[in-house]
C-alpha cells in the first residue's frame, strides 16, 4: 500500500473550502449558531490515533509482530493503516470545510454579530482537522514494515 499523498490532502482542503465558502455565502442566514464544541469531535479520534501509533511503533521496533499472545498481529497493523488513511481524508475535508466557512465568516465579523460568535467554533474545527491529519499521517508512518536487511549487510 502506498503512503498517503500530501497533494491529495491539499486538494481535499481546497475543494472542500471552495464548496463550503460558496454554500456559506449563499445560506449563512439559515445556519444554526456554531458552538465552540462543534468542530471539537475530531480531537478524541486524533488522540486515539496518536496513542495507537506509539503502541504500534514500539511493537515494530521491538520486533513483536506476529500472531503470538503479546505480539501485534499483522492484520491489526493493516487495519490501523486503513484507519490512518481514512482519517487523513476525513481530517483534510473537515479542515477544508471549516476553512471555507472561516473565509466567509472572518471578513463579516465587524458587520455581523453572528459571524463574530461563530468564528471561535470554526477555528477550533479547522484546527481539529489539521490535528487529525497530523495524527493520521503519524499513525500511517508508524505502521510501516521495518526495512529488510540487504544482502550486503548479512553476516557471512
Amino acid at each position: 500500500m502506498k503512503p498517503t499523498r500530501v497533494l491529495d490532502l491539499v486538494a481535499n482542503v481546497f475543494v472542500a473550502a471552495l464548496v463550503t465558502w460558496i454554500a456559506t455565502r449563499m445560506a449563512y442566514d439559515s445556519f444554526p449558531p456554531i458552538s465552540i464544541f462543534a468542530g471539537a469531535s475530531l480531537y478524541p479520534v486524533a488522540v486515539i490515533e496518536v496513542v495507537l501509533a506509539f503502541v504500534i511503533r514500539a511493537r515494530v521496533n521491538d520486533h513483536q509482530i506476529g500472531d503470538g499472545r503479546h505480539q501485534l498481529h499483522p492484520i491489526t497493523a493493516a487495519r490501523a493503516v486503513a484507519l490512518a488513511k481514512a482519517s487523513a481524508q476525513v481530517g483534510s475535508i473537515a479542515g477544508g470545510v471549516w476553512l471555507g466557512f472561516l473565509c466567509w465568516v472572518l471578513p463579516q465579523r465587524d458587520t455581523m454579530r453572528a459571524a463574530a460568535a461563530d468564528s471561535p467554533g470554526a477555528i477550533v474545527g479547522m484546527l481539529a482537522g489539521v490535528v487529525l491529519v497530523a495524527a493520521a499521517l503519524w499513525l500511517e508512518y508508524c505502521c510501516r514494515a521495518p526495512e529488510d536487511p540487504t544482502d550486503d549487510a548479512a553476516p557471512t
